[in-house]
């Protein structure tokens, strides 16, 4: 039985989806097709939001660390983030040369609201949500979520088929996704908010708790995850300069491409749910970075849109299992009463790694070419899941520990 809180989180998950699914997901064919930008520019899509979000993570958890209640600042934030889709429908009318820097601003300067309500978010929703519920409600919601991501992007890739170089019909989509952004506000402030634990004055200025690094838990979760990430992140710009440049995908295809991938992943959710209870997060996270070590390999052996719609399915399953799984596991590892700390700190390195990892990628593409780049992402992918695999022999070790039953018992 759901509670009121949970019903109302999966209300403001659909809106926020279809207000993402609006816009975002056509950035980069936006950034190729209608704004002329180059294969640098297109790696800076990825690049430019963890960039701002590393410099912002940090003054975001303060402001979040000293209020008592933190919902309405997490709304506000989602209210500015999504303003800004408005200005992206008035790029076209800047001067050609200067349109895709223009684009690229506005993207970067999307994530300085967007860090706050992002960390603001996961504290305020890891406070509503029992720990015997996480994983349950997380798997439930995502698959409902992906469902409404799906639906929404083959709408938008059957109506928008033939305008893909048609700039107006990108800026509507914009226009759209700040109404659902309005619509993501309005249901976050219908969450119930208990206020935090009192804390002194001490701790509310406290910008960092660094006794979390004495966890080993939360360490090996970091380097873990980290490394993962990495090895994921590189790949991002790679994708989709191969779609559009290579294989010449229409917004159709890359909306189909979409549409498969989600597919999957509605269907997955379930399964790894039921064998992260059965076994542990973190052993699931080993099969999860083994399967996506297969995506860039398998993506670059054809241009044909059929073959990557199918390489777009397998790869869905595996992403359903990273979606999932990851938070958990940062939740599970994280000391509940150092939470807000954990997940700051893992955010701000997150924000680094995924400025630096598709810069790499980019790099890697104008050295080697599409083909080879693609095949060293994969081989790093195969060893981030020796490092998750790593992580697990060595916690199994000390699985008689009380320490260990608790929290693997704790995550749901």
């Amino acid at each position: 039985m759901r509670t009121y809180n949970e019903k109302v989180s999966i209300y403001h998950g659909m809106v926020s989806t279809i207000a993402m699914n609006l816009a975002s997901n056509f950035f980069p064919i936006f950034a190729i097709s209608i704004l002329g930008a180059t294969n640098y520019q297109v790696g800076l899509i990825s690049s430019l939001p963890p960039l701002v979000a590393l410099v912002m993570t940090i003054p975001a958890a303060i402001l979040l660390n000293r209020l008592e209640r933190q919902k309405k600042t997490v709304a506000m934030s989602v209210f500015w983030a999504r303003i800004m889709f408005l200005l992206l429908a008035g790029v076209v009318f800047i001067h050609f040369s200067y349109q895709a820097w223009a684009f690229l601003i506005i993207v970067a300067l999307m994530n300085v609201p967007g860090t706050i309500s992002n960390i603001g978010w996961q504290t305020l929703i890891s406070g509503m949500i029992r720990e015997e519920r996480r994983g349950a409600f997380f798997s439930d919601r995502n698959r409902l979520l992906t469902i409404v991501g799906m639906v929404t992007t083959l709408i938008i890739g059957i109506v928008m088929k033939k305008q893909t170089e048609n700039a107006a019909a990108y800026q509507l989509l914009f226009v759209i996704a700040f109404i659902f952004g309005v619509l993501e506000v309005f249901f976050l402030m219908k969450h119930k908010e208990k206020a935090a634990p009192k804390t002194s004055k001490e701790q509310k200025n406290s910008s960092m708790d660094w006794t979390i690094f004495k966890d080993k838990g939360y360490k090996w979760f970091l380097i873990s995850a980290l490394c993962f990430n990495f090895s994921w992140q590189m790949a991002w710009g790679l994708f989709n300069i191969y779609h559009v440049k290579y294989a010449h995908a229409t917004i159709l295809w890359i909306s189909i491409f979409s549409v498969a991938n989600q597919l999957v992943q509605i269907f997955s959710f379930p399964l790894w749910r039921k064998w992260a209870e059965q076994k542990s997060n973190t052993l699931m996270l080993v099969w999860v970075a083994a399967g996506m070590a297969t995506a860039p390999f398998l993506t670059v052996l054809s241009t044909n849109l059929v073959y990557i719609t199918f390489v777009q399915m397998t790869s869905g399953f595996f992403v359903s299992g990273t979606t999932l799984l990851l938070f958990n596991l940062l939740l599970e590892k994280s000391p509940k009463e150092k939470r807000t700390y954990c997940i700051t700190t893992y955010n701000v390195l997150l924000s680094f790694v995924a400025f630096v990892a598709p810069q790499i990628g980019i790099w890697l593409l104008e050295v080697t070419g599409i083909q080879k780049s693609m095949g060293i992402i994969s081989i790093l992918r195969l060893i981030s899941a020796l490092v998750f695999l790593l992580m697990y022999v060595k916690f199994m070790k000390n699985n008689k520990s009380p320490k260990f039953y608790s929290r693997k018992k704790a995550s749901y």
